[in-house]
């Protein structure tokens, strides 16, 4: 394997992001960029914070905050303004004077009628990358739903692919529409700050929840908007994929469960005790007209053995397979250890075990020991910096100058 040379530095190290939005889609993008190195600054209520710090997964408290606020804020900078504040909102603005990349996800017309809204703050930084998430898009009769996963999985269609042909709509078992949002709003930032290293000029870098999810859909969509309009029909059972054939899909063992992706039914055959399979085997489209029946002698077979039986057959002969594994047991894997997926970050005396940012760069993980902040916790020590009054210093304490239109 070949040794890549590590610099040093992260490539985002030295750029300045505000992050001012809650739950999971904004801040999960300030979070890809600040395990690039960039450093995140998140603007929170004084009073609560983040929504998110008391959406509980769990009953179990970090700290004060949960789970998941510990896992999408990490290594984030926590300064307190209440935007509806007018003193608290020119904080904010002297922040946008200074900052690279600004995102949010309220929803449209909210940022506005703060005073935030892209417009305003291009004149306050035409050099900004202006970054927002909404649920279905700033326009059009979706506009003021609430933007949230389950809701926008469920009119994205990605609902209706999951699942055997009579369960229903299956969601799926994550927040993979704010999740796909984040790196969707990403791929925006980081395209604009090339281009900006380039012209110079700022950027508003727009996307949705549903676009997020229509284009996770791309490969099947492009299917059947090109296909007649036909649409796919999910297998009876053992379903994998509503659109792919017979065998793909995931089926029970003697002690677990093995997922089988495509193969040629004839290999399928000479490496299972299957001779049912051969009336299928010279016909192309076997797969597709019957795949229930197929799928039903495959499922027979495999039920009699454990699950390590069927892996040393199939794996041998070149079958495409893999036993299904639960959260402990992938844990335990050499496969997990050896990607040095998880890493450890502290707060006081608190302790989070959580995971690192799936990208490595010149051959190295990134990772940090800063978990997530507390509400405020930084407030002064940014205020310093910028050379701002703290908002709860007297006026004019240690020769730090007020802001411009406020009176000492």
């Amino acid at each position: 394997m070949m040794q890549a040379t590590v610099t040093g530095q992260p490539p985002l190290n030295g750029l300045l992001v505000l992050d001012l939005s809650q739950f999971l889609s904004g801040p999960s993008a300030a979070l890809r960029l600040g395990d690039l190195g960039a450093r995140v600054i998140k603007v929170e209520r004084p009073e609560g914070g983040d929504i998110c710090r008391h959406l509980y997964l769990s009953d179990t408290d970090l700290g004060g905050d949960s789970t998941l606020f510990h896992a999408i804020n990490r290594n984030k900078e926590s300064f307190a303004a209440d935007l509806k504040d007018p003193g608290d909102l020119a904080y904010v603005r002297e922040l946008i004077r200074h900052a690279d990349v600004l995102i949010q996800n309220f929803r449209p017309g909210v940022i506005e009628r703060l005073g935030l809204g892209y417009d305003e703050v291009r004149q306050i930084n035409p050099r900004l990358v202006y970054a927002g998430i909404s649920g279905y898009g700033e326009d059009g009769p979706w506009v003021g739903l609430p933007g949230q996963d389950l809701l926008a999985q469920a009119v994205s269609g990605a609902m209706w692919l999951t699942g055997n042909r009579d369960d229903g709509p299956v969601p799926f078992g994550l927040s993979v529409a704010d999740m796909l949002a984040g790196h969707a709003l990403v791929e925006g930032i980081l395209a604009s700050l090339v281009r900006r290293s380039i012209t110079g000029e700022g950027a508003w870098v727009q996307t949705s929840l549903l676009e997020a999810l229509i284009d996770f859909q791309f490969e099947v969509l492009t299917t059947h908007l090109n296909d007649g309009g036909r649409l796919p029909r999910r297998s009876a059972s053992y379903n994998g994929h509503a659109y792919l054939a017979a065998p793909y899909g995931v089926y029970p063992t003697r002690d677990g469960y093995l997922a089988v992706a495509m193969m040629p039914l004839a290999q399928l055959r000479d490496s299972l005790p299957l001779p049912g399979l051969q009336p299928y085997c010279d016909d192309a489209s076997a797969g597709f007209e019957h795949r229930d029946a197929i799928k039903q002698l495959i499922a027979e077979c495999l039920a009699q053995q454990e699950t390590s039986h069927w892996l040393r057959v199939l794996q041998d002969a070149g079958i495409w397979c893999a036993e299904v594994y639960d959260w402990p047991k992938l844990l335990q894997s050499e496969a997990m250890r050896r990607l040095e997926m998880l890493q450890v970050v502290s707060r006081d005396a608190t302790h989070i075990t959580t995971t690192c940012s799936p990208v490595r760069i010149d051959g190295r993980r990134l990772s940090t020991a800063r978990a997530a902040p507390h509400i405020g916790q930084h407030t002064a020590a940014i205020c310093g910096e910028f050379g701002l009054r703290p908002p709860s210093a007297p006026s004019g304490q240690d020769g730090v100058r007020s802001l411009p239109g406020q009176n000492p």
